[in-house]
């Protein structure tokens, strides 16, 4: 009996190291999939600026074809906008939704019906559609389904790993993100320039490969580990029966407005709105800005704007080990934001961005957010206040990440519009929206600064 108890230790230790990469490639297939519209809208711009004649052949680009080229980008800003403002919204009941349902199986709908979408968008291609109603319509069904994604599997990896070293766990987890865009900017790159529909395409088959694994081979929880090796247990050793009563009711849901009450939700959120707004304005536009400042094609584009991504995994790591080392999550974001405002202006610079500064910016501006959607909303999600109550996780983590999707919605949009002007006033709108979200983290960072409190988390709590 010893021996299956050491066992089973054991094997819950390989699962919890087998939840944690699986739950990055999930997600790491849900980025994928976000990225080839940027890198399509590339070489729309550019056909559309040097050879208008093509646009009239070119299947997506036709839908454009009769507007002047400014009108031509604030278009593409709202297929955009059509995905994103969707996502925002359908992420706070996403979160609601997923805490009284089975994960594996919200999750696994959630990637079945994303491939499907995401495939139909490029099958606009091989069958000839030029209708724009076809194209907004996919994206908002696209970005509907798509937020069954971020709560799920924060939910499973909270659920599997505690408190200890969060941050550096989450840290390295969360760089699924930009691991994701760079495998959607290679792929979307190699069949953009002879058919953009395989660009959509090719991902989407891989997000729906990815949801038959999860419904195969998740396990939601190390309870429920604990469960199937207790009944191997049984069936391997006969022991005399137990009978197991409850002696309370399990703790039902928190209510939207009971994770709104807890202490630090709602900063975090409007912090996270602006410094997402950040990061998806470059995750959108980064690609047709180096086109403009480097003077590269399409593909090259697309591989360049990969560096940011990079600097964005070196940065969501480290900013999880320092906000481990110091305790203080609010402190290390602020910090990062600071530091990152500058250096967007940096970027408008010179004859194109540099690939030092690419990875530099990549890390500031995507640590504070890979910070607070992982240990953050995690922090949060199991704070005191809670009592011990476990069905928090879900909807604190669709709050966090659903504000800051408005400012990934409004981020785009602006930059369409603005670009139009010049590309100066897209980076000055960058820059201010890092400095409000380190104006609305100042409370939380006195409050962390005062307190002598050591442990991951402490302003939070």
């Amino acid at each position: 009996l010893q021996q299956l108890v050491l066992l089973g230790f054991q094997m819950l230790t390989e699962y919890r190291a087998f939840t944690f990469v699986l739950t990055f490639l999930l997600y790491t297939s849900f980025h994928l999939s976000r990225k080839p519209i940027s890198i399509v809208k590339v070489t729309t711009y550019s056909l559309h600026s040097i050879q208008p004649i093509i646009l009239k052949i070119n299947h997506l680009h036709a839908l454009c074809a009769s507007t002047d080229k400014e009108n031509y980008k604030q278009l593409l800003g709202a297929m955009d906008l059509s995905f994103l403002f969707v996502y925002a919204v359908g992420m706070y009941l996403s979160g609601i939704i997923g805490e009284r349902l089975p994960i594996r199986l919200y999750l696994t709908m959630g990637m079945l019906t994303s491939g499907l979408f995401t495939c139909l968008f490029g099958l606009g291609y091989a069958f000839n559609v030029h209708s724009l109603s076809f194209y907004i319509f996919v994206q908002i069904a696209n970005g509907l389904v798509q937020t069954t994604g971020w709560p799920s599997v924060v939910t499973c990896i909270g659920n599997w790993f505690g408190k200890g070293r969060r941050g550096l766990i989450m840290g390295l987890w969360n760089s699924h993100t930009s691991v994701g865009n760079i495998l959607g900017s290679l792929i979307a790159g190699y069949y953009v320039s002879w058919n953009w529909g395989l660009s959509f395409v090719v991902p989407g088959i891989i997000i729906a490969v990815m949801g038959i694994i999860c419904f195969l081979f998740l396990i939601e929880r190390d309870s429920d580990m604990e469960l199937l090796l207790s009944q191997d247990r049984e069936v391997c050793v006969p022991v005399q029966q137990v009978v197991v009563v409850k002696s309370e009711a399990e703790p039902s849901a928190i209510s939207f407005r009971g994770a709104l009450c807890i202490p630090g939700v709602v900063e975090f959120s409007f912090c996270l709105l602006f410094a997402k707004l950040v990061s998806y304005t470059f995750l959108f536009w980064l690609p047709l800005y180096i086109t403009k400042a480097a003077q590269l094609d399409s593909k090259e584009a697309g591989d360049l704007s990969t560096l940011f991504d990079v600097g964005g995994i070196v940065g969501g790591i480290l900013a999880g080990v320092v906000s481990d080392k110091l305790g203080k999550r609010a402190t290390t974001c602020a910090v990062m934001l600071l530091l990152a405002a500058p250096t967007v202006c940096f970027l408008t610079f010179g004859q194109g961005p540099t690939i030092g500064m690419l990875l530099v910016c990549g890390g500031l501006v995507n640590g504070p957010y890979a910070l607070i959607t992982t240990a953050v909303s995690a922090d949060l999600g199991t704070h005191k206040s809670l009592k011990g109550n476990a069905r928090a996780l879900s909807t604190v983590t669709a709050i966090i990440d659903g504000t800051g999707s408005v400012g990934a919605a409004i981020g785009p949009l602006l930059a369409g519009l603005l670009s139009a002007q010049s590309w100066d006033q897209v980076f000055y709108m960058l820059m201010a929206a890092d400095f409000l979200a380190l104006l609305l983290l100042l409370r939380l960072v006195l409050k962390e600064l005062r307190s002598n409190k050591s442990r991951p988390g402490a302003a939070v709590e």
